[in-house]
């Protein structure tokens, strides 16, 4: 069993607990085994199969027999029976932004509430304002957010339906009855939220294949099953499409099932002012096949520069491609260094030196860790004690290693009057200032621009960081006025940030193309709380390519002496 799943029912665990109102330090007991197991250096099976797991620090006998069982069977009853013991749909309640356990507790025990549905009517019924810890404010932020889970219900984070489709992808190839496999749809396209997972593949038995697919372990359903298409919905509730196809039709289906439907339309529209069929079979002149080996080749035969995947959503791609003016995109391997790295200063789950040798088995020249400002206790953020301590950790750390540049980093709280958490004093001694809003969300649209512009206008401010505050399906950004800020930031010669958090993927690549254009600079950031956090780069890599950026527009694909040489200028 992988230690994600492991790490995943021991949070659920403890949120059943709390939500059946045990006592907290049991509860506490699972999210602490939790994080110990997810970033637990060792593999975990092996830990257990050699019974060494019960010596790991904050696994008790208790904990140790649970984990050897679920990961010896796969199962745990102690798991099964405390889920039964609690409605499912108080699980699903806690996706509505803004609601705890403790609330859903008084929810289900005062109002007999099982399910969102009666949720939302008890809110349009203002039952819920006779309840102990609630009012009208929390009613409403309560529909409010039920609304919003409606909106996106059925749509899922970028790279969880990535990893689930990986795995199916790496599943059907290790059958031996492909000829070729791809993931297509919009995952393909690295949309950062996408509905279900589509894979094209070739096979001289397709409905062996078929069959094969039906029995991947990880399926919960088969929905409809057939000769070249079957749908399935996976354990994880991802729906996962396979079509099979000749292997002659792979090039022009692969095109079809990648594209946006606006940009296919766009594509047919001038196939048919050539006098050209096009569909997911071929290019038809008449009844005849434009032969294709490649998606390169049908692009050629409309006179048309390649398009990479990510930029297929009809938005200047074919119109530039026409031109030859498809820039050459971002890559992984074009970053020489990375920022927005948290440590175990402040809310991170590594230690410094941990992360620091981590980036250097990653191949980075330089690493800038930027633990939160002093206002961000909820984040454990940094004193001045405490910066003069990691400031001396990281002089070590230079002197150690001839191989990485640390620099002296710190993600400060833009505060609600525009100013930055730190006096001028202190902003002035770190190497990069990342500026961030953790706080005071509600603001109007023209008290959030204004706050971000002053921020953006200090002296001390080099990147601006997750700019909107978004959580992907989980909370909208604030208001603010983007332009106003991106224009702002390249006034003033500012770097945007796109952080990498899968959970964030902000800036959103459809500002990015715009700010190019404007001449804006970027950082891709990671935004990393622990070793394994470090490798979300590649999610913003995605993000920027959907952008149009190029290598040139992102700072951190600068070698060391153009870095220092870029911020000491702003």
């Amino acid at each position: 069993m992988d230690k994600k799943t492991v790490v995943d029912m021991l949070n659920e665990i403890g949120l059943l607990l709390e939500l059946k109102g045990e006592n907290p330090f049991k509860s506490r007991a699972y999210y602490n085994a939790a994080r110990i197991i997810e970033v637990l250096d060792e593999d975990l099976e092996t830990l257990v199969k050699e019974g060494r797991l019960k010596d790991v620090k904050g696994i008790g006998e208790a904990l140790n027999k649970k984990l050897t069982e679920l990961v010896t069977t796969g199962k745990l009853k102690y798991y099964e029976e405390l889920k039964q013991s609690v409605p499912s749909g108080l699980l699903e309640m806690l996706k509505i932004p803004g609601l705890g356990p403790k609330k859903i507790k008084v929810l289900y025990e005062k109002l007999g509430i099982t399910t969102v549905g009666e949720l939302e009517y008890a809110c349009i019924e203002n039952r819920l304002l006779s309840l102990p810890g609630f009012g009208e404010k929390t009613q409403k932020k309560i529909f409010d957010g039920i609304q919003f889970i409606k909106q996106f219900s059925g749509y899922h984070l970028y790279f969880e339906a990535y990893q689930e489709a990986v795995r199916l992808k790496e599943y059907l190839e290790h059958t031996g009855l492909v000829i070729r496999c791809e993931i297509a749809g919009s995952l393909r396209r690295k949309k950062e939220i996408v509905k279900d997972i589509d894979v094209l593949a070739t096979s001289h038995h397709p409905q062996e294949l078929m069959e094969r697919f039906v029995n991947f372990q990880d399926i919960k359903d088969v929905v409809a099953k057939g000769d070249t298409k079957t749908s399935v919905i996976l354990n994880s509730g991802i729906n996962a499409d396979l079509r099979v196809v000749k292997d002659e039709e792979f090039p022009y289906a692969l095109h079809h099932f990648t594209g946006s439907k606006e940009h296919n339309t766009a594509m047919r529209h001038r196939a048919k002012a050539m006098g050209i069929k096009m569909n997911e079979y071929g290019l038809f002149k008449g009844d005849v096949l434009i032969k294709c080996a490649s998606e390169e080749e049908i692009f050629g035969k409309f006179n048309l520069q390649y398009i990479p995947p990510e930029l297929r959503e009809n938005a200047g791609e074919i119109e530039a491609a026409e031109k030859g003016e498809i820039p050459v995109l971002i890559e992984e391997r074009d970053l020489k260094g990375i920022f927005h790295v948290h440590t175990t200063y402040s809310d991170g789950r590594s230690s410094l030196a941990d992360i620091v040798q981590r980036a250097r088995e990653l191949g980075y020249s330089y690493i800038a860790i930027t633990d939160h400002s002093r206002s961000a206790f909820y984040a454990n953020g940094l004193n001045e004690e405490k910066l003069l301590e990691q400031w001396e950790e990281i002089e070590a750390l230079n002197k150690k290693y001839g191989d990485i540049t640390v620099l002296k980093g710190i993600e400060v709280d833009i505060l609600p009057d525009g100013s930055l958490d730190y006096s001028d004093d202190v902003l002035e001694k770190f190497d990069l200032v990342i500026a961030s809003v953790h706080s005071h969300f509600k603001m109007s649209r023209e008290e959030m621009t204004r706050r971000v512009i002053k921020a953006i206008e200090n002296k001390h401010t080099h990147i601006v960081g997750h700019l909107t505050g978004r959580l992907l399906l989980s909370r909208d950004g604030y208001d603010i006025d983007i332009y106003e800020v991106i224009e702002a930031a390249t006034e003033y010669g500012k770097v945007l940030e796109i952080n990498s958090s899968p959970y964030r993927l902000d800036l959103d690549w459809r500002y990015i193309k715009y700010a190019k254009e404007k001449g804006a600079k970027f950082a891709i950031c990671p935004d990393a709380h622990s070793i394994e956090g470090l490798e979300d780069v590649k999610y913003g890599v995605g993000i920027a390519r959907k952008g149009w950026l190029e290598a040139k527009d992102v700072i951190n694909a600068y070698d060391i002496q153009q870095v220092l040489h870029f911020l000491q200028k702003m």
